[in-house]
């Protein structure tokens, strides 16, 4: 290949990836947010808490839902947002990602015993 090819595929998939849509979070200082898909595809941000972290929003996110389960709810998995960054809590912990369809990175992990821990703090095995 010419180096006038690579460059004509890298600038086309530059343009492909520069036409994707990308949803991403409201990008209020410390407000905590719980999200909610809709029926038509649209999401609905609902102020939790004002949190000072990204650790304490996922705190309170968890709390929410094991409070949603303790009162009969089935919804495992949740969505929040805090500062311009999605957070997805499922059972191995809480992913975080910049936009809904962007990779996700782990913000914290579950211990033994359910709880939540950030990742450098668990034992190596």
């Amino acid at each position: 290949m010419t180096a006038k090819t690579v460059l004509v595929l890298a600038a086309a998939a530059l343009a492909l990836c520069a036409c994707t849509n990308k949803t991403t979070p409201p990008g209020d200082a410390g407000i905590c947010y719980h999200v909610v898909p809709q029926r038509d595809g649209s999401l609905k941000y609902n102020k939790l808490v004002q949190a000072s972290s990204l650790e304490v929003c996922a705190a309170n996110l968890e709390a929410m839902r094991i409070k949603f389960l303790k009162m009969g709810g089935n919804t495992q998995d949740i969505y929040g947002a805090y500062q311009a960054n999605f957070l997805f809590l499922v059972r191995e912990g809480v992913m975080t990602s910049t936009s809904l369809e962007g990779p996700r990175y782990v913000a914290l992990v579950r211990t033994g015993d359910g709880r939540l821990a950030i990742p450098s703090a668990m034992p190596q095995q």
